[in-house]
């Protein structure tokens, strides 16, 4: 049987909706369209740095938006 590394979080329904309703009232969400195949290339270089590609994102956005001021 091959071993699976990925970690499995298993959340009851009350749980599940919980944390949709902590994100909802407490985040905006937003969409962003980039060229085919961009998103895996994007989402390497967010890992290789440690980070996801959402929290890479907004980095990047705070850090061009301080450097304007």
């Amino acid at each position: 049987m091959p071993e699976n590394n990925e970690k499995k979080t298993y959340y009851k329904k009350t749980q599940s909706k919980s944390v949709v309703k902590y994100i909802s009232n407490n985040y905006d969400q937003i969409s962003v369209r980039i060229p085919k195949g961009s998103r895996e290339r994007y989402k390497a270089f967010a890992e290789k740095r440690g980070t996801s590609l959402n929290s890479l994102i907004v980095e990047l956005l705070e850090h061009e938006m301080s450097s304007e001021d």
